[in-house]
């Protein structure tokens, strides 16, 4: 596998990443900058759900230096390579790397061990579309080894009572993932639609759900990329800092 070394937050944390695969690109930065600071302060975990070269994982570590992070990753190479991003950045201590398939997570971790959960799901279904030459690439994007289902039923296995989930997902498929996420008691209380830029349609969703909650969810007003003028917007580049993006909820 073919590896490039690349900067994270203006420079703030290096990545060890697949030249061709699961690359770190603007929903990778907007879900990290999604995550609220809900759990405890000492003591919280936080569990990555499919976390490849890791990305996610250590931005959340650089957000919450109290937080205990753990990366769950099916793909051996990936999986090194996140253990390799952790002890580069000097977060082995804080970032751990467990292998094996989300379906599979009752045999992984006891019920109910995570605060807060968060992922990046394949945003394609299988046999729709040309699938990838790459193995990895179809796993990462096009739904081979999990679908909403399996991801929203790892969730409610994983999570706290109480505890929360942060997920990106392509826009159109909305529907299907609140349905997922609802029927399992991890209740959508707080959304996000990520425009390219004024005019344009919702191209990803952010969502934040309760394991646990009650029915009633907060549309935020929508994110967009660009200003329609070539210009990243305000909030976007916010994105790239610890603070993170805003909580719009009224």
């Amino acid at each position: 596998m073919t590896v490039t070394k690349d900067d994270l937050l203006y420079g703030a944390l290096t990545l060890r990443q697949p030249a061709e695969g699961p690359r770190v690109n603007v929903d990778t930065i907007l879900l990290s900058a999604y995550v609220r600071d809900t759990f405890p302060r000492t003591g919280g975990r936080i569990l990555e759900l499919g976390c490849a070269s890791g990305a996610v994982s250590l931005i959340l570590a650089l957000r919450f230096p109290d937080a205990a992070l753990t990366g769950l990753e099916i793909q051996e190479d990936l999986a090194a390579l996140a253990e390799e991003n952790a002890a580069i950045n000097g977060l082995s201590g804080r970032i751990s790397v467990v292998r094996g398939d989300l379906r599979n997570s009752g045999t992984l971790f006891p019920p109910q061990s995570f605060d807060c959960v968060a992922m990046n799901p394949p945003y394609g279904e299988p046999g729709r579309g040309r699938p990838s030459a790459s193995r990895a690439d179809r796993a990462a994007r096009q739904g081979i080894w999990c679908s909403p289902g399996d991801v929203a039923s790892a969730a409610r296995y994983l999570l706290k009572h109480r505890g929360r989930m942060y997920v990106v997902f392509r826009a159109g498929r909305t529907a299907e993932l609140l349905a997922s996420l609802s029927e399992r008691d991890v209740e959508p209380k707080r959304i996000r639609f990520v425009h390219p830029l004024p005019g344009r349609k919702a191209s990803v969703v952010l969502v934040e759900a309760l394991r646990g909650g009650k029915p009633g969810m907060t549309v935020e007003p929508p994110l967009f990329i660009e200003d329609g003028s070539g210009n990243y917007t305000e909030e976007l580049l916010s994105a790239y800092t610890k603070e993170g993006l805003p909580c719009r909820s009224q």
